[in-house]
């Protein structure tokens, strides 16, 4: 690391090499197991419970623009008999949405936008991937 870097910084460098690393992980796991998987490039506007594109975020330090800030991380699509079973997969290395996210994923599976929306997370055992169905994990009340 760079010298007179704090130490948040350093960790975040390090939280968001790791999150980077854990995505890959599931999309090739996803791909193994026969889907077609894409990065969603999408966001939902709570407001208007609607669809938008997401906005792609500048960072002034390394002066870039970052691409595929969308929620959910990634949809993936599965030929099922003559139609495509299209599901929505949100990458979290512990598993937890928060209270923004889990109204984003009502309003996707209610608008019918995809057909249920996992949530992919670290396993037990190293090197393991856990997918939670949304809708048994937060049930709506």
């Amino acid at each position: 690391m760079k010298k007179g870097a704090s130490e948040n910084s350093i960790r975040g460098k390090k939280s968001r090499a790791a999150g980077s690393r854990f995505e890959r992980k599931v999309r090739d796991d996803l791909e193994k197991q026969k889907w077609v998987v894409d990065k969603w490039s999408n966001n939902v506007d709570i407001e208007t419970e609607k669809v938008v594109k997401s906005r792609r975020k500048y960072n002034p330090f390394s002066k870039a623009l970052i691409i595929g800030t969308g929620f959910p991380d990634f949809i993936a699509l599965k030929p099922s008999g003559k139609k495509y079973e299209v599901i929505g997969i949100e990458v979290k290395g512990n598993g937890w949405l928060d209270k923004t996210e889990r109204e984003k994923c009502n309003i996707l599976l209610d608008k019918k936008i995809f057909g249920k929306v996992l949530i992919a997370k670290k396993g037990k055992k190293r090197g393991k991937i856990e997918y939670i169905d949304f809708k048994r994990k937060y049930k709506k009340t």
